[in-house]
Parts: structure tokens; sequence; C-alpha cells
């Protein structure tokens, strides 16, 4: 199947390879010459321009926007949708507001296109352990580009469906499914990342008890343990035991945690709905925190318990 591809980054690339190897045919564009010229050196098209990646696309088009969330993407689907002509697809898979996708899908409605929003999960690893992706748009659009969701989600592999998933009304164990209309895509992995959060902070709070515990762990080893048999196994612990074996003290990082944005919307999403989210709440705040060294919050619990107690603030 033919698909166009914008943004060539972290990941945008890296899925037109795992693309071109599964046999599509990708057509890519990035406003960097240089990132263009390495995936043509891996034998995919490029573009030299917007105008030139629709020349080259056979109606009806399907065109994969991977560039950052914001101005960018509304920048380029606007670009898109000037271009396109009806029946073609504009797909999303970057880390879009679910609100933004529904006012994009009613705008370009009138000029007969159609607009698809995936949530796409994998990060740097996608190439090889292909992408989970959370799909949202019309059905039989996202009926139509199944070959290309099935290329890039990791299938069922080695991972047996749950008990009693029927799995001939689903793709939901091949790593790839249509959630709903316009928006369901990336509210599945906005509630996804803001997960994530929780799942990251809960590891970096135990770990930093046994770090601090009067014993002398070899938080490698714990680790490694840990993803053998135990209930608290996943991706992000066997990241989190790469990490620990190549630097046990982490001394190559600061502690200043950033935030993509999803986690904010999911807190947000939680306060609409009136669904508490503590730990979601609590781990989006804590990469606030990492950001400063001595908040004015911190400044004044110091200084009210001097008030009320004679407390003198320890020096470091």
């Amino acid at each position: 199947m033919q698909l166009g591809l914008i943004g060539l980054g972290r990941m945008g690339g890296n899925m037109a390879r795992r693309l071109k190897n599964g046999g599509h045919d990708v057509v890519a564009w990035d406003r960097s010459p240089d990132a263009v010229q390495k995936l043509q050196r891996d034998g995919i098209a490029g573009a030299s321009s917007l105008d030139e990646l629709v020349t080259r696309l056979t109606p009806p088009r399907a065109v994969w926007v991977m560039v950052p969330a914001g101005d960018p993407t509304e920048q380029t689907v606007a670009a898109l949708a000037e271009r396109l002509q009806r029946d073609d697809v504009i797909i999303d898979g970057g880390n879009t507001h679910f609100k933004d996708d529904i006012r994009r899908a009613r705008d370009v409605e009138p000029r007969g296109l159609h607009y698809m929003d995936v949530g796409t999960s994998g990060g740097v690893w996608g190439a090889d352990r292909g992408y989970c992706l959370m799909i949202g748009g019309p059905a039989p659009i996202a009926a139509r580009l199944t070959p290309i969701f099935r290329t890039l989600a990791p299938g069922q592999g080695a991972i047996e469906p749950s008990d009693g998933l029927d799995v001939t009304r689903t793709t939901a164990h091949e790593g790839f499914v249509h959630c709903g209309p316009a928006g369901a895509g990336h509210f599945v992995k906005m509630i996804h990342n803001g997960i994530e959060y929780g799942l990251m902070q809960s590891y970096a709070e135990g770990f930093d008890i046994l770090r601090n515990a009067p014993y002398d762990f070899k938080l490698e080893d714990v680790a490694e343990l840990w993803r053998r048999g135990s209930v608290v196994s996943s991706w992000l612990l066997d990241l989190a035991a790469r990490a620990l074996v190549k630097d046990p003290q982490l001394s190559e990082y600061v502690g200043n945690v950033a935030d993509s944005g999803e986690g904010r919307w999911t807190v947000q999403a939680a306060l609409e709905q009136d669904v508490p989210a503590d730990v979601l709440t609590t781990a989006l705040y804590v990469r606030f925190r990492s950001r400063r060294e001595h908040t004015l919050a911190e400044k004044l619990l110091s200084a009210l318990r001097a008030q009320f107690g004679g407390h003198v603030e320890p020096k470091s």
C-alpha cells in the first residue's frame, strides 16, 4: 500500500523503515533535507517539498503526519487540506489533544477529506518491536488503512489473547484497534500516557526508598530480579533495569523531568468528568516539582516551621 509520511524524527523515520520492510510504498518528506536524504539512502522515496509529496501519491491518497503537536501539526494539516482531493486521508499520528482532532475532522469534511487520529506508542524501539496504535476516525477508512496499521503494529507475537477475548471481532490482540470516531484514538493515547506517568513515578519512588534503606542493595540486581516472575514486571521495568546496569548511580541525569502535555490533558479530562485521579495527578505534579530546586511553597514551609516551632532550616 502507498503512504505519504511527513515528519522523520525519532519515530517517523523508523516508521518509514518498518513500512518499507513490510512491503509498502512510502514517500517521505521533512523540513530537514538531511532527514529525507538519510531515508533515501535506505531505499525510501523522498520528496523535496509538500507539493512534490502530494503529486507522487496516487489517489485516493493517505498522508501520515508525524510532527510535534500544536502549531506544527495544525499548520501541516491545514497545508495538506489545501492540496489533497476528495476521498484522500489525513492521518495525525502525533500527540494531539483529542478536541483538536474533532475540530479538524469537522473542518476538512466539507472538502470531502477524511481525518484519522492515531495515538502511537512505541518510541524509538518501535522499528523493531512495533507500535501500539489507538485509532480514531471513520470506521470504513480505518478498514481501508488496515494494511498500514497491521505492518506498523507488533502483531500478536508470543502474547496469547486474554482468555475469553473474541479475536474475530477485534484486532486489539494484534496491537492496533479502532477506538471510535474522530478524537477517540488520541483520547485513549492520552489516558495511556497519564497511566504511564503513574507507573514511572511508582518505580521511581520504590527504587528511591531502596537506595535510602539501611541495606546495601544493588538496584540493578533488584530490577533484574523483578523482571522475572514478579507481578510488577513490565517493559518500563525492563528499561529501568537497562538504565541501572549502565549507570547504577544514574549520575548522568539531573532529574529535571519534562512532560509531553498528555499527562496534563489526562488530569483535565478527569476534572471535566468528575473522576478522581489521585495517582496520575500527583505524578504530574512531581514532574513540575522536579524542574525547580526550591519553590516558594518549600520556602514558606520552612518559614512556617520556624515561626511556630522555632525549627531551624537545615543548611545543605
